[in-house]
């Protein structure tokens, strides 16, 4: 194969959701690999995917491996594309045959945020009144709040961000559950009314990072795009994506991590819960940086022996149930 960047190739496409917040990561990344190799022409080629058509029905309804990522991937195995640029959260743990995580960029912060309608601006979580209506798609955060706050009432929300917003600021929603990310790279962080501590709500694998998705065989590509891969969000991601993994639950299964780094130390702490709130299942482990895919692991077979794995059997016959 003739590599997209030797000389007889000087223009690298790249994928992209024509999301507003997708092409504003696509943007960035390019600019960020312009910086690094001006003499490359890089050109973002935009496909709508199923999860941008789809907006009328809850995520967990209609599953979510590939939701956001499939018809990219399409895109790079028949070379209409050379990498595409994904909310590292959406990308699955597992990859279609010829293709490779080649770089993960520095994570922002991977929390979610509580963002409230205008008359609770005075209120935090924990001080928002019983049967408050929040408005969240994932089962993570809604297992997790469920388990903290049962008097409140959730609601399933979709839609852009600006959609989403719009029905918050138009009284739908008392507040919403996003991702401090998002709406930072979107420009919107002054919404952000309150990061959501740990404690209360751990994070989706991978929320806050950017994963450079290309064809495995493409070396020089490959090589390429670690100008812009960061070592420490790289090891923390692929501890959270080998738990996720090894539990084999997509993004809609109630499954939440927390990393981090202390020299070459990782602590990866990780959650199963029901999706009633009810029942949580959680733990740590610590260990090398360089074994983070082994101490994910290690810690996914960790919470089947306490329970885990019986949460996600009846979510996963839920789901069968529904379909």
């Amino acid at each position: 194969m003739t590599s997209v960047v030797s000389a007889s190739k000087r223009t690298i496409r790249i994928g992209s959701r024509k999301s507003q917040l997708a092409l504003v990561q696509t943007h960035w990344v390019k600019e960020e690999l312009q910086k690094s190799f001006p003499d490359i022409t890089f050109e973002v080629h935009t496909m709508s995917t199923q999860g941008d058509k789809i907006l009328d029905v809850a995520l967990a309804k209609i599953g979510d491996k590939g939701l956001f990522t499939k018809e990219l991937e399409l895109g790079m195995i028949n070379q209409e594309i050379d990498f595409a640029v994904h909310s590292l959260k959406d990308l699955p743990t597992n990859l279609p045959e010829g293709l490779a995580l080649a770089a993960i960029t520095e994570r922002e912060n991977p929390a979610d945020a509580l963002v409230v309608h205008e008359k609770h601006k005075d209120k935090q979580i924990d001080t928002l009144p019983a049967g408050a209506v929040i408005g969240t798609s994932s089962l993570r955060r809604l297992a997790q709040l469920r388990h903290n706050y049962p008097h409140f009432t959730f609601k399933d929300v979709r839609g852009n961000l600006n959609t989403r917003m719009a029905k918050l600021d138009a009284g739908e929603y008392d507040a919403l559950i996003l991702a401090v990310a998002g709406l930072e790279r979107l420009g919107m962080g002054d919404r952000v009314h309150q990061a959501i501590p740990d404690n209360i709500s751990l994070h989706a694998v991978g929320q806050g990072a950017l994963g450079i998705e290309c064809r495995a065989d493409d070396t020089e590509l490959i090589s390429l795009l670690k100008a812009i891969e960061h070592p420490e969000t790289r090891d923390r991601c692929l501890a959270e994506r080998a738990f996720l993994r090894v539990l084999e639950g997509g993004c809609q299964v109630p499954i939440g991590v927390n990393t981090d780094i202390s020299g070459d130390t990782l602590t990866l702490k990780g959650i199963v819960a029901s999706v009633d709130g009810k029942r949580l299942v959680q733990d740590t482990v610590s260990g090398a940086a360089k074994d983070a895919e082994q101490l994910g692991s290690q810690l996914a077979q960790s919470l089947r022996q306490q329970g885990a794995q019986e949460i996600l059997d009846e979510i996963l016959a839920e789901a069968g149930r529904d379909s």
